[in-house]
């Protein structure tokens, strides 16, 4: 865990950064430049930076658990998915998208055993990816990391919590116009200041009331770019998230968009740089029409309850002692990750299937 001493100094050596974009910019940024430098500038930003990040507790000087981190059984059920998915695109490979601590990696390893001949991480942090190294060194002969995509991937996509982490716009109705929020700078400390802009979300809001949402071209584009490597496979994205008629309802008129730090959340991003993640919830929606146009067969989309439940999870848990059922009992439950979390797995290349995480309860008709 860094010291205060050196959370201070990373923080002004990230504010110095973001004051440098905004005098080329002309003194305003848009909030997804903002957002990419608060999280990934080089050395300094949250996922660049030595702070611990994930854990189950916030005595480990840790801001938030993910599934991975919870329970390992997570990554046992997951495995099931994945396994049908290699045999039915007849490929070897699996490649992870922001692994964070290595915790799915190492899951899904240990249970898909020799049927993966190839693992790539593609992660952008150089701090995690040491971490990962070190987590997964008894895999060191399977493991490979990855700083750009190949031309062709044939091979199994997972990406857990990646999406949320992507970079988005912030639109800003007031006095029924629209407008794009950015961030400037006022007496040395950032502020918010809004332009009126020719963006709009998918959907009409109505009503006249104020509304501050979302939209997430970073996102689409990572599935489209995937689409042009991909040439027969599948993949697995697990976030938090609605279909587009719940994330754009007109009762949900301050946005998605939220901190972590030390296991509490807050909405303001423009505080502690590099201290707290940044983000917002996935707008399913709009990543599966990106996907579909790109090329990509939608196979299934639910809960994250659903998907492990239909993957085995309950025989897992059996199996398990008391005190892991408690903790993989959370990645069901709807007052925990089981409702809020969902999982959108796509195909490409191959025939889609009746994929076994969507056997009930698949929810691709609200998408």
């Amino acid at each position: 865990m860094a010291s205060t001493s050196d959370s201070a100094g990373s923080a002004d050596g990230l504010l110095q950064i973001i004051q440098r974009h905004l005098s080329e910019a002309g003194g305003w940024l848009p909030f997804d430049r903002f957002m990419a430098l608060a999280l990934y500038a080089p050395g300094l930003g949250y996922y660049a930076n030595a702070g611990r990040k994930f854990g189950a507790m916030p005595e480990g000087g840790s801001d938030f658990v993910t599934a991975p981190e919870l329970s390992p059984l997570f990554g046992q059920a997951l495995a099931a998915q994945v396994a049908e998915m290699l045999e039915r695109t007849g490929t070897d490979e699996v490649w992870e998208f922001g692994a964070g601590t290595g915790a799915l990696a190492a899951q899904l390893l240990e249970q898909l055993g020799p049927r993966v001949r190839r693992y790539t991480i593609v992660d952008l942090s150089a701090e995690l990816r040491a971490r990962q190294q070190a987590r997964l060194a008894v895999h060191a002969d399977t493991l490979h990391w990855a700083d750009a995509l190949p031309a062709q991937i044939d091979g199994v996509l997972v990406g857990n919590e990646v999406l949320d982490a992507m970079p988005v716009q912030l639109l800003h109705r007031t006095g029924g116009q629209w407008h794009e929020r950015g961030v400037v700078l006022q007496g040395g400390a950032l502020a918010w200041q809004d332009r009126p802009t020719a963006l709009r979300p998918p959907v009409e809001i109505p009503g006249p009331h104020d509304y501050l949402t979302e939209i997430h071209p970073q996102g689409q584009a990572f599935v489209r770019t995937l689409a042009g490597h991909v040439r027969r496979g599948a993949a697995l994205l697990i976030d938090y998230g609605f279909p587009e008629a719940e994330y754009y309802h007109p009762q949900r008129s301050t946005g998605t968009l939220m901190c972590h730090q030390a296991h509490r959340a807050d909405a303001d991003p423009l505080a502690d740089l590099g201290a707290k993640d940044i983000t917002a919830h996935v707008d399913f929606s709009g990543i599966a029409v990106a996907a579909q146009d790109a090329g990509w067969d939608v196979l299934g989309y639910t809960s994250q309850a659903r998907f492990l439940l239909n993957c085995g999870l309950p025989a897992l848990m059996e199996a398990a002692p008391i005190p892991q059922r408690a903790m993989a009992h959370r990645l069901i439950a709807e007052h925990e990750m089981g409702e809020l979390f969902k999982v959108l797995a796509l195909s490409r290349g191959v025939e889609p299937w009746d994929a076994l995480g969507f056997a009930r309860g698949d929810r691709s008709h609200t998408l």
